[in-house]
């Protein structure tokens, strides 16, 4: 039952100075009393007749803690060594034992940090099969280390191979080659002529005088095949560009080496000739290649009908287009659309050789 106070607002334990009140004090909650020590505080504040005030007042702890502190609302309370010295503290101001509220606390709200301690009596043992597995492992490794160290100690002792040098003489005999003998003990092998050396590949092609091909198909003779040459001759050197250079527009296309490509019956009409050589590359819009090949001297690629191709290659100088039989132009860079080279072809420029001067005559006497 509620101690009936009467008009007296503050309570104070007063058993060890006044006996009459010793009933009362024997009566006083502990730190055991309660569900837990929030609970327990509560009821000894209670029972001295003091208010939440009066508690911060005397510990000087805040009021929003004291009250928290009773209801256990741990998360609106300072950390955990702040919390047990404000129970202890709570405690000792109310005549409890502090360390007996910390433990009670302690109790009541386990610390989740702290480990879990084992039960007692309980042992731990291992799996014996583990110290197998390891004691298996070591020798293993050991095994291992043991085996690459005398192997290279093998290494080491073995003396090198004796390599005999190789004794290999080499006699120039006739134009013809003499087999070798497979059977025989001799290391001797006869060898042929020497074979010429190789053409190189930037060898420039030979020039041609322009329009000498043209006048001997025409079946000129040879003065006026001679005359035209010496016309051309004259107006390049006057111009001062290279012979090689010269472009002789409406020459007729003669293979002088592979024909590639399309077929005569499907071939577009437009011809691409190697110059010298260079590299060429047919393919469509998307990538797809349709020839690609090192073209040399002479050799050439005949186009099929089909649009849509590109020409691509490594030197535009290096090829001549023909259209219809005729020479038109040469490659005027490394890609173009095979549509735009075909053209028609020019007509030929007409020969033309300069009148023979008269011969002077002499003058006559006068008489």
């Amino acid at each position: 039952m509620p101690l009936d106070t009467g008009r007296v607002s503050h309570l104070h334990l007063v058993a060890d100075s006044d006996p009459e009140h010793a009933p009362m004090a024997a009566h006083q909650p502990s730190v055991d009393d309660g569900v837990d020590i929030g609970s327990a505080l509560r009821a000894a504040r209670e029972f001295r007749g003091l208010n939440l005030q009066d508690v911060a007042d005397a510990t000087r702890i805040r009021q929003s803690y004291i009250e928290a502190l009773e209801d256990l609302r741990l998360d609106e309370l300072p950390s955990r060594p702040f919390t047990i010295g404000y129970v202890k503290s709570y405690a000792k101001m109310l005549g409890l034992d502090g360390d007996a509220a910390v433990a009670r606390f302690k109790l009541d709200v386990p610390d989740d940090s702290e480990p879990l301690r084992a039960p007692v009596g309980v042992r731990h043992e291992r799996d014996p099969r583990l110290g197998l597995i390891l004691a298996f492992g070591v020798l293993i490794v050991a095994a291992i280390v043991l085996w690459n160290v005398a192997q290279r100690a093998i290494a080491k002792d073995t003396p090198p191979a004796q390599v005999a040098p190789a004794q290999a003489s080499a006699a120039v005999a006739a134009p013809a080659a003499v087999p070798v003998d497979p059977n025989a003990a001799s290391g001797s092998v006869s060898l042929g002529a020497p074979l010429p050396a190789p053409v190189e590949s930037t060898t420039p092609e030979p020039y041609k005088t322009p329009g000498l091909d043209d006048a001997a198909a025409n079946g000129g003779s040879a003065d006026a095949v001679s005359a035209a040459s010496k016309a051309r001759a004259v107006e390049t050197a006057k111009s001062g560009v290279d012979p090689s250079l010269v472009l002789n527009v409406g020459a007729p296309f003669r293979a002088k080496g592979a024909v590639y490509g399309a077929a005569q019956a499907e071939a577009s009409g437009l011809i691409l000739q190697a110059r010298k050589p260079a590299s060429l590359t047919v393919h469509d819009a998307g990538g797809a290649i349709y020839f690609t090949r090192w073209m040399s001297t002479g050799e050439a690629f005949r186009a099929p009908r089909n649009g849509g191709l590109i020409a691509e290659v490594s030197d535009p100088s290096a090829f001549e287009v023909y259209n219809g039989g005729a020479l038109t132009s040469r490659m005027s860079g490394p890609t173009a659309s095979l549509g735009k080279l075909t053209v028609a072809p020019a007509a030929p420029a007409p020969v033309t050789t300069a009148p023979k001067p008269a011969a002077p005559q002499a003058p006559k006497p006068q008489g």
